[in-house]
This record gives C-alpha cells, structure tokens and sequence, in this order.
C-alpha cells in the first residue's frame, strides 16, 4: 500500500501467474475422467482464486504438511489410484502415500524428487495426461500380447500333441510368436 499522511494513494498486489499449460492439463485429467483436487499451504482466498483459473474439482488451503498427507491418506481406496503433485518438502509425505508421486523437477526440492515416482523435468502438468494415456495404452498392449502368446502356444501345443506339428514348426511358431509381440508392443512408440 502506498499512502500519504491523509489517505491511501494505491494498492499494489503480487501474485502466481498461472501457466495456460496448467489450465489445459486440468481440462485433460477432466476429459480422461480424473478428479482433480488442489491441496495447498495457501490461504483459501488465493487458493480459490487459483483453483478457479485452472478449474479444478475441489480446492482446500491453509494445509500443512500433515493436512495433506490426511487428505491423501482420505482419497485412497482400492476402487481409485490416487495421484499427487508436489514440488516442496512439504509435499514430500503426501507424494510418499499417494499410489504415484509426480514431483516437479525443475523447480521443485530434492525431498520432493526423491520421494515421488515419477520427476516431470520441464515441469508442464500436460506430461500427467499423456503419462496416463500412456499407461493405459501399455496396459492394453501387454493384455494383448499375453493373449496373443499364451493363444498361440496353446494352440500349437494342441496340434502338437494330435500330431499335426513337426519341431520345426512349433520352433518357428514360438519365434513368430516371439516377434508379434514385439511388433505388437512397438506401436507403443507412436
């Protein structure tokens, strides 16, 4: 505040800016079905603010470092995996519980890193969806590639045992097998 002896001349305020990368990560952990929670030390008036520009679920402020280690401890269950982002040492036992710790890298201490799972290193929040996406995607290429493998040596083992396959065969179809799976888990990288 800037004032004179009679009245107060202005009023000066000094906040976060928020990232428009932060703004579309929300809106792709909302689109990939993710609730989103904001737990910070902030007073719960800038937290708000905030947690509005960004648009996330649910917005708690005022946490201390046990606060948010409650509230994690509160969200885990075995029907959601929970997730936390973190970047201080005050995050550190909230990352610790959660079922997978994102610390950001960049900015954030080394208690918070070494305690997360994963350090995202440029510290862009759309990282989490894509890391999600990913997972997902991998998830259901070793579910294939499981069924694909497991499929084919029962079949050849039928075949085998009826007659109908010589070694050089089966040989060629465990190496076949071998190689669509890899193939198989090669799309991964698109």
């Amino acid at each position: 505040i800037l004032a004179d002896t009679r009245r107060v001349l202005a009023m000066f305020a000094v906040a976060d800016t928020v990232k428009e990368s932060s703004r579309k990560a929300i809106v792709e952990l909302h689109e990939l079905g993710v609730k989103t929670v904001m737990l910070t030390g902030d007073n719960i008036h800038t937290a708000e603010a905030i947690a509005a520009q960004v648009g996330t679920d649910r917005v708690l402020g005022g946490l201390l470092p046990e606060d948010k280690l409650r509230e994690i401890e509160s969200m885990v269950s075995p029907d959601a995996k929970v997730g936390m982002v973190g970047d201080g040492i005050n995050d550190a036992p909230a990352l610790a519980r959660a079922d997978i710790g994102f610390a950001m890298g960049a900015a954030g201490s080394d208690t918070a890193i070494e305690t997360a799972d994963v350090a995202i290193m440029d510290d862009d929040l759309r990282k989490i969806p894509a890391f999600i996406r990913l997972s997902k995607a991998t998830a259901d290429v070793l579910k294939q590639n499981i069924i694909l493998a497991l499929g084919i040596k029962a079949a050849f083992l039928v075949l085998t045992l009826t007659g109908q396959v010589t070694m050089w065969m089966a040989v060629f179809a465990d190496m076949g097998t071998s190689l669509l799976v890899v193939f198989n888990g090669l799309r991964l990288l698109r």
